[in-house]
């Protein structure tokens, strides 16, 4: 019966050795052909092999790109979406901000409103140890009735807010303030306190003498002024009523648990101050030099002056 018949079929080799001893047997391949025969075999297997395995790298290579790329167009689309929540986020914090923030200013002047002046007293005598000298004071415009009754409100709010722009302008000096760089710095220093006054905050002074000098130079700068660039019938001098107290605050752990009582307690004391201060034709300035001693501000008698102050009217 021929090879390859139904009831003896051929068993093909299934590897190398086998391939070899199936040559021998059924070829009948002489042994010194042998070694080219073979070899010519594993040139032919290996090329194949070497064919699959670069075809399967050239198929693996294509979906792994297939696969980079939409990774990539995946994270530019999360990208923009991020990148536009972030913009929204960031429109909206800013719109809160402004809204909080003209919340705490006066519109006349754009100074900080009086309840945002006292919380930044509060916190700057809860917290301020470096401090050795600071001045609180009120100012108030004199006769700012009169001129809205002889000229109008459209001449008094345009003076209130010259006298603003002074105030700025000559109690936040820089060599007379100094900032903190943390979130409990003072970084506000004067409000407008009602309808014709002004409050002020300045920290760090070397002494107290310096605090009378600050209402001084405001007082002489709102005199000085020419108020006839405000409106022509402005021919004589705006005048400001000052009232400041220079405090020594001493330990921060003395004033920590009460600073609101002491921040009410030292705009009280500047405000009957600047009354006062309307008595005096002179100098329209009032000041004395304070202490805070068991819990209270005290008045510092003549005896306990420091060295360095030379300050009128302690």
């Amino acid at each position: 019966m021929p090879a390859g018949s139904r009831s003896h079929p051929i068993e093909y080799p299934q590897s190398r050795d086998d391939l070899q001893q199936w040559l021998c047997d059924h070829l009948h391949v002489p042994p010194h052909v042998q070694p080219a025969v073979f070899g010519a075999i594993d040139s032919v297997f290996t090329r194949h092999r070497q064919l699959w395995e670069a075809a399967k790298d050239d198929a693996l290579q294509a979906l792994v790109a297939a696969f980079v790329y939409r990774i990539a167009n995946l994270q530019r689309q999360l990208s923009e979406k991020d990148a536009a929540a972030a913009r929204l986020s960031q429109h909206f914090e800013q719109l809160v901000a402004e809204l909080t923030d003209k919340s705490r200013r006066d519109p006349k002047t754009n100074l900080i409103n009086f309840p945002r002046f006292t919380e930044q007293l509060e916190t700057f005598l809860a917290v301020e140890q470096r401090s050795r000298w600071c001045a609180v004071g009120l100012a108030d415009i004199a006769r700012l009735k009169s001129y809205n009754d002889r000229f109008g409100h459209a001449v008094g709010d345009r003076i209130i807010g010259r006298v603003a722009r002074l105030l700025q302008e000559q109690v936040r000096s820089g060599d007379l303030v100094a900032r903190k760089p943390d979130r409990t710095a003072v970084t506000e220093l004067h409000s407008r306190f009602g309808g014709d006054e002004f409050c002020f905050l300045v920290p760090r002074l070397a002494g107290p003498e310096m605090a009378f000098d600050i209402a001084e130079r405001f007082r002489r700068a709102v005199e000085r002024y020419d108020w006839a660039i405000e409106d022509r019938r402005l021919t004589e001098p705006v005048r400001i009523d000052v009232g400041v107290v220079g405090l020594q605050p001493g330990r921060v752990a003395e004033r920590r648990f009460i600073a609101r009582r002491l921040a009410a307690d030292l705009i009280k004391r500047a405000d009957e101050l600047m009354y006062r201060a309307k008595g005096d034709p002179v100098s329209h300035i009032r000041f004395e030099r304070r202490r805070i001693r068991r819990g209270d501000i005290v008045r510092m008698p003549a005896r306990a002056r420091p060295r360095d102050s030379h300050a009128p009217g302690c």
